[in-house]
C-alpha cells in the first residue's frame, strides 16, 4: 500500500527523498562531531607543521604535543631539542593553536633505550624508531592526548594511510582498521608504524598520507611555512646527534676486544672492540688490505666477527629468515588462519623495495621465504608484510640460516646454527613442517 502512494503521490517521494537527505547530512555530522578534538604531535618539522595545518583548515578544533624523550642534560647524547620546541612554539603561534610540551624520558629510556643496549649487548641491531612508536608515541603518548587532554582523536605527520581515511571520516566503531600504503612511495613509513596496537590507530588520523612530499612542502610555502619546508629533514637517531655511532656506544657498552676472521680462509684479518659496534652487511673498515671487507657473521660465542671479501659475497644475501611472534594489525591473515601459506610482500628498511615473499608458521613465530635473495637481511631488524595496499603488521628478525654453498668456515658458527641444515632443503614445504613440529 505505500509503494501504491509513493508511486502516485510526488509529494511523499519528495518528502522521503528529502529524509534521506537529511539523514545523511546528520550522519556526516556526527562523524565531524565524534572526532572533534584532535592533538597533533609536533616535532618542529615540516610534515608535522603542514598535518597541524591541514586539521585546522579542515575545522577541527586542534592542539599540539612535543614530546620530549631524551634528556638534554645528559652529556653522552645530543638532541636538537631546543631548536626544535622552539619551532614548534613558532608553528603553534602562526597557527593560533596551544602547545603542550610532555615528557617521556623515563619511559624512552626504560622501554626503548635500555632494550637497544641489551640487544647491541647480544649482537642484534635493533629499530628504534619501530620500538619508539609502539611504546612511546602510539602509548603513552596516545594515552596523554586521549585521557589527560581529552581529545578524540592524536594526529601525527607520519607517511601513511588509515581505511577510516586520513581525518577518521570513514570510521566505523564495529570494524576493525588497517594501516595501508601512503602516496609517496618513497617516504612510506609503514615500517615504523608496523608493530602499533589497533587501539591508537582507530583514533589516529594521518593528513599526510594521500600526498607526496613534494606536495607537503608545496603546501608549506603556500600557506606561509616556508621556514619548515626549508628546515633541514634530522636523520637517523636523534639521540646520537651527528656524532659517530660507534663512539656514542662505547659509552654505554664496555669495549669486548675480538678476531675479525675471512670466512672463505679462515684466517685473522684485523681486531675489533666489540660486536655491538657493528651490524650485517657493514664495511669493515680495516685498512692496509687486498679487497673490502664486509660483516657477515657475528659468533658470540668466540666473540668473532665473520668477514665477506667484498660487496656481493654470496653470504651478505638471504632467500630465507626465521622471525619471532608476529603482531598483526588487523588479525592474523585469513590464509594462515586456514594453516596455508600466505604469500605477501617483505621490507626491514623503510627506504628499500617491497620484496614478495612465502610467509609460513612455525611454532609461535614465522618462516619467510623470499622470491630473490636480499642484501644483509639483519637479525634485531623488523620484518614488515604488505599485502595489496595494506600493511598486515611485523615481526622481528631473529635468525638467517647459512647457506651450504656460502661457507667454508663452519667452525666459527655456534652450534645453534650447524644444527640448522641448509636453506636450499628449507624450501621444501614439508622440511618447513618438521622443523616447526
Amino acid at each position: 500500500m505505500i509503494s501504491l502512494y509513493l508511486k502516485t503521490d510526488t509529494r511523499l517521494v519528495a518528502f522521503f527523498n528529502n529524509c534521506n537527505f537529511f539523514m545523511i547530512c546528520i550522519q556526516e555530522l556526527l562523524k565531524m562531531f565524534r572526532f572533534k578534538n584532535v592533538a597533533v604531535a609536533v616535532s618542529g618539522g615540516v610534515d608535522s607543521a603542514v598535518a597541524a595545518f591541514l586539521l585546522k583548515k579542515k575545522g577541527f578544533n586542534v592542539q599540539a604535543v612535543f614530546m620530549e624523550n631524551w634528556d638534554v642534560n645528559d652529556e653522552k647524547g645530543y638532541c636538537s631539542l631546543d631548536a626544535d620546541y622552539a619551532d614548534a612554539i613558532d608553528l603553534c603561534k602562526f597557527l593560533n593553536i596551544k602547545l603542550h610540551k610532555v615528557s617521556f624520558v623515563k619511559q624512552y629510556w626504560n622501554e626503548v633505550f635500555c632494550n637497544l643496549i641489551k640487544d647491541y649487548e647480544s649482537g642484534l641491531t635493533p629499530n628504534p624508531d619501530v620500538l619508539c612508536n609502539r611504546h612511546i608515541k602510539f602509548n603513552y603518548l596516545y594515552n596523554y592526548i586521549i585521557n589527560t587532554l581529552g581529545a578524540d582523536a592524536i594526529a601525527t605527520g607520519h607517511y601513511a594511510c588509515s581505511s577510516f581515511g586520513p581525518f577518521l571520516e570513514n570510521y566505523e566503531p564495529n570494524k576493525v582498521v588497517k594501516l595501508l600504503k601512503a602516496k609517496d612511495p618513497k617516504k612510506e613509513q609503514l615500517l615504523f608504524l608496523s608493530q602499533v596496537e589497533q587501539e591508537a590507530l582507530r583514533k589516529t588520523m594521518f593528513p599526510l598520507g594521500p600526498f607526496l612530499k613534494s606536495e607537503v612542502k608545496s603546501i608549506a610555502y603556500q600557506y606561509g611555512l616556508e621556514k619548515f619546508a626549508k628546515k633541514k629533514e634530522s636523520m637517523g637517531i636523534c639521540f646520537i646527534g651527528t656524532r659517530d655511532f660507534q663512539n656514542f656506544i662505547r659509552e654505554y657498552i664496555e669495549d669486548k676486544p675480538g678476531h675479525f676472521i675471512d670466512i672463505d680462509t679462515g684466517k685473522v684479518v684485523g681486531e675489533h672492540r666489540g660486536l655491538h659496534q657493528w651490524t650485517f652487511g657493514q664495511r669493515s673498515k680495516i685498512s692496509g688490505l687486498p679487497k673490502a671487507y664486509f660483516i657477515a657473521r657475528k659468533n658470540i660465542e668466540k666473540n668473532e666477527i665473520l668477514l665477506a671479501g667484498g660487496t656481493e659475497h654470496n653470504i651478505l644475501y638471504s632467500k630465507l629468515f626465521f622471525t619471532s611472534t608476529p603482531h598483526w594489525i588487523a588479525g592474523k591473515p585469513e590464509e594462515l588462519q586456514n594453516e596455508d601459506i600466505l604469500e605477501c610482500e617483505f621490507q626491514f628498511q623503510n627506504t628499500q623495495d617491497w620484496v614478495p615473499c612465502v610467509i609460513f608458521e612455525c611454532n609461535k613465530g614465522l618462516i619467510v621465504q623470499l622470491k630473490t635473495t636480499k642484501r644483509a637481511v639483519t637479525p634485531g631488524q623488523y620484518a614488515a608484510f604488505c599485502k595489496g595496499n595494506e600493511c598486515l603488521g611485523s615481526a622481528r628478525i631473529v635468525y638467517t640460516p647459512v647457506s651450504e654453498f656460502s661457507v667454508n668456515y663452519m667452525n666459527n658458527f655456534s652450534n645453534e646454527e650447524k644444527n640448522i641444515e641448509n636453506e636450499d632443503k628449507i624450501e621444501d614445504v614439508d622440511y618447513i613442517s618438521r622443523v616447526c613440529n
